[in-house]
């Protein structure tokens, strides 16, 4: 019987997440110079400015994606009520897809962009990670093909 009720409750807790949640809004990142993360963000992967409000704020999108990049300063840049400062950096990462990752890969070196690694290559496809100027990593990646 306990059972049943906790099963009833999950289901209300979770019809309740799903009525709040609207969707999918974007990731935020962390950076130092929002105009300077804008420049690269815009000229260097194409990414298009939505809007921005330097020092704190600006917002580039690529499709479907939105990006927010918060500076010093901006309420999503605060610190934690434990003290700990938000940082740019980190493991977690915007993946993108694209088309002959070795091309993008030599006019990004030729450009001088950083890369955390090297090409790797697995089931999956290919992929290598790149900095923006703040140290915030992003994922380059060109799916297997499928036959």
């Amino acid at each position: 019987m306990a059972s049943i009720q906790n099963a009833r409750e999950q289901s209300e807790s979770t019809r309740a997440a799903q009525d709040s949640i609207l969707s999918f809004w974007g990731v935020r990142y962390q950076v130092k110079d929002v105009q300077r993360a804008i420049v690269f963000y815009t000229q260097m992967l194409g990414f298009s400015l939505d809007m921005q409000s330097p020092p704190a704020f600006g917002q580039v999108s690529l499709g479907e994606l939105k990006l927010i990049l918060s500076g010093p300063g901006a309420s999503g840049s605060r610190p934690v009520p434990d003290g700990r400062e938000q940082e740019p950096g980190g493991w977690n990462r915007v993946v993108l897809h694209v088309q002959d990752l070795a091309a993008r890969i030599a006019a990004m070196k030729k450009a001088g962009l950083r890369f955390r690694n090297e090409m790797e290559v697995g089931p999956g496809g290919k992929q290598i990670q790149i900095e923006d100027p703040d140290g915030n990593p992003i994922e380059l990646f060109e799916p297997a093909r499928q036959q």
